[in-house]
């Protein structure tokens, strides 16, 4: 299964580590440190003009790679099926 993430990127749902939005998590200084050092480390990939709402961490052979996305983490759960697996745990 693949992961529309915006723009013309598509990734492999398996190499999906996380799904964040941006507004919420980077209330927290940490957050906000570490996409810092991801920036400057050149991990982060901004994948649209548009304002992003949310970041996709991913690992692909061993490296990570953060993608800033114009689409809401909320959108990109559902897509992924996330949502759908947690809500069938009993």
């Amino acid at each position: 299964m693949f992961l529309h993430i915006g723009g013309d990127v598509v990734v492999p749902i398996k190499n999906v580590i996380a799904i964040m939005d941006l507004e919420s998590t980077t209330l927290s200084k940490d957050t906000r440190d570490f996409l810092a050092i991801a920036e400057e480390e050149g991990f982060i990939e901004n994948i649209s003009d548009d304002i992003p709402k949310s970041f996709i961490i991913t690992e692909i052979d061993k490296k990570s790679k953060i993608y800033l996305s114009p689409i809401s983490s909320t959108t990109l759960q559902k897509r992924s099926g996330f949502v759908d697996g947690i809500s069938n745990v009993k």
